[in-house]
């Protein structure tokens, strides 16, 4: 597994933003990782905050974030109880549908 990342700047803010570029099929892992920064950052926590939280290492949600980890299934539900929210709703989220072309999943 390969990932590359990509920071680009935004003219207006001047803020870096994280962009995940998986190769091969780890999309998931960033739609994932991207999913978790949105509910961490909603829920105004920092990464150390939420490391604290869930007891994992402030480097491994760092690393989930970044879409470098694959995290176990038990883990996935330590994030959802973190936020105080179900599994299905941590996994509601349009970066998980499918895309449909024609006709056939992408």
């Amino acid at each position: 597994m390969y990932v590359d990342l990509l920071y680009t700047k935004y003219s207006m803010s001047q803020t870096k933003k994280l962009i995940c570029v998986p190769y091969m099929k780890e999309k998931v892992l960033c739609d994932f990782g991207e999913r978790i920064r949105q509910l961490r950052k909603k829920n105004d926590l920092s990464q150390e905050q939420l490391a604290e939280k869930t007891g994992f290492h402030r480097t491994y949600i760092g690393m989930v974030e970044r879409g470098e980890r694959n995290p176990a299934l038990v883990n996935i539900k330590v994030f959802a109880d973190s936020f105080d929210i179900s599994l299905s709703v941590l996994f509601n989220d349009k970066s998980f549908e499918k895309e449909v072309k024609s006709g056939k999943e992408k």
